[in-house]
């Protein structure tokens, strides 16, 4: 709960972001540009950083504690934290000095021209975020060893709070496309060094005192890098598919905003539902496991896939069925046009059928990761990769946005199948009855609901027109989405998908740790 509420959080805020920047850049070549030279950044954060940290840095730091107290943890932190310095510091000016032929090669090949230029400009005011974010990721693996969730969940927050002042100036002053592209990159890396901050000073108050110490290779953090290398792989999976799909969108113009804008609606149930399950389940499973609770670990595996997909299901559904009325709500006006609303509904539509795979494998690879098990999944990450590779490049010149994003579902629900059947095979995920039984009901559950919302939609159909006022638009998407919430949740209770007990030990079971 607090990890979603503050991941929901964030997520609400983006949204008002990306409508902001849809009336201010619309889907044209700032868009394009700015999305581009952002994903790189983030393309690293997520695979150097949050993936590998959470993957291997908890299960050791928690090890750390158990066996040499604070102190020990402490002067584990420190000897990770001089290694990770010192290499996102040389990464950074490598990249920084790289950045024209990155651009042409890697980032964007089907960029030409001023297009070009604007996104090298953008990438280079930008990449130091890196840095920042993968420094506050080791703090958030500390934080969240400790069971403190609050700070490094909330952190994301004040990226959005900055680049909504940003936007806000933009809107209010009438600055052209490209000087906002440029405001907006010095407003990323403002933000990347608020939240370092934030999740600093946290640890400081949780009583880690860490101090930048000259690197050394000690077999802790040898140990840290041969559990982090292919964890950083796997962690990251998604947004190596991510800029797969840019790198072969970038011959289109727009493709690249069109996927961007679909990916941030999608991305609000699988952080809110996905993450949370994740990144509090990896530090729970990893301490059931040390102390040998197995059937505490199972437990824990099992009801965390049940709660995310009692969740989940239903997002997938609606986003299904009521795709283009979300996108007109959140984002058509300004530049951002009807013909760039079908595009981008048809994208997020695929989307919303490979969310249930997306949130199954933040549930799973704990189940590896608590293990220090990391090169496992990153087989399996591999494997979809490729899949998602040779869809993209067949389906994109057919389908156009719609198959990079068939091609991005595809390869999910590949990957969180053979995790599962690896952890089945190994006797790590033990046979549940409650699950079993439950999660049929819940797809019932969920096509009911989807049926009912097709022929909510249709019946709206007046009120949700471009030319209706968007007050009106608003408030029938909002009746719908109670109404589809009134229908799956009162059709899984009814059926048995879902019981107030389950709910009430999930709830319980949060509120240990505090107690």
């Amino acid at each position: 709960m607090t990890v979603g509420g503050a991941t929901m959080a964030s997520r609400i805020l983006g949204f008002s972001r990306e409508a902001m920047m849809a009336a201010v850049l619309g889907a044209g070549p700032v868009a394009d540009a700015f999305y581009a030279a952002f994903r790189f950044p983030n393309l690293f954060r997520r695979l150097f950083a949050e993936g590998a940290f959470n993957a291997a840095f908890v299960p050791l730091f928690s090890k750390e504690i158990e066996a040499n107290g604070p102190d020990g943890a402490r002067r584990f932190s420190e000897e990770v934290f001089g290694i990770l310095f010192t290499l996102l510091l040389g990464l950074t000016v490598l990249m920084e000095l790289a950045m024209p032929i990155l651009v042409r090669t890697i980032i964007a090949p089907g960029f030409s021209g001023d297009k070009v230029t604007l996104t090298t400009a953008l990438a280079v005011i930008m990449f130091p975020y890196l840095m920042c974010m993968s420094l506050a990721a080791m703090m958030s693996g500390i934080l969240n060893s400790l069971h403190k969730y609050f700070a490094a969940a909330i952190a994301p927050v004040f990226l959005n709070i900055i680049l909504i002042g940003v936007l806000a100036y933009a809107l209010h002053n009438g600055v052209e496309r490209r000087t906002a592209g440029h405001l907006m990159a010095w407003g990323v890396l403002a933000a990347g060094i608020v939240q370092l901050g934030i999740v600093a000073i946290a640890v400081r108050q949780s009583g880690i005192h860490i101090r930048l110490r000259w690197p050394r290779m000690t077999p802790a953090v040898w140990r840290l890098l041969a559990l982090a290398v292919p964890a950083a792989v796997t962690g990251g999976i998604t947004q190596i598919n991510l800029v797969i799909g840019q790198m072969i969108a970038s011959s289109k113009p727009g493709a690249i905003s069109v996927l961007q804008y679909a990916d941030r609606v999608y991305q609000l149930p699988l952080g809110v539902v996905g993450i949370a399950v994740g990144v509090v389940l990896l530090p729970e499973l990893a301490r059931a496991l040390k102390s040998g609770h197995m059937v505490e670990a199972a437990n824990l595996q099992n009801r965390s896939v049940e709660f995310a997909l009692f969740l989940t299901l239903p997002a997938a559904g609606a986003l299904l069925v009521m795709s283009e009325a979300i996108v007109r709500v959140l984002y058509e006006r300004g530049a951002f046009s009807t013909d760039t609303t079908h595009s981008v509904a048809a994208a997020l539509a695929i989307f919303g059928l490979g969310l249930p795979a997306f949130v199954m494998i933040k549930a799973f690879t704990p189940g590896f990761f608590a293990r220090e098990d990391t090169r496992t999944p990153m087989r399996f990450a591999a494997v979809s990769v490729a899949v998602n590779v040779a869809l993209a490049l067949t389906l994109f010149p057919i389908i156009h946005e719609a198959g990079i994003a068939t091609a991005e579902a595809t390869a999910g629900w590949l990957n969180a199948m053979m995790l599962l059947a690896a952890l089945v095979r190994r006797g790590h995920w033990g046979r549940d009855d409650g699950l079993i039984r439950r999660v049929p009901r819940l797809i019932v559950a969920t096509a009911i609901m989807a049926v009912a919302l097709h022929f909510g939609v249709k019946g709206m159909a007046s009120w949700l027109t471009p030319q209706s006022p968007l007050l009106t638009q608003a408030s029938a998407l909002m009746i719908l989405i109670a109404a589809g919430m009134v229908i799956y949740f009162g059709a899984a209770f009814a059926i048995g998908g879902a019981e107030f007990g389950m709910i009430r030990r999930n709830i319980e079971r949060g509120r240990k740790p505090a107690e």
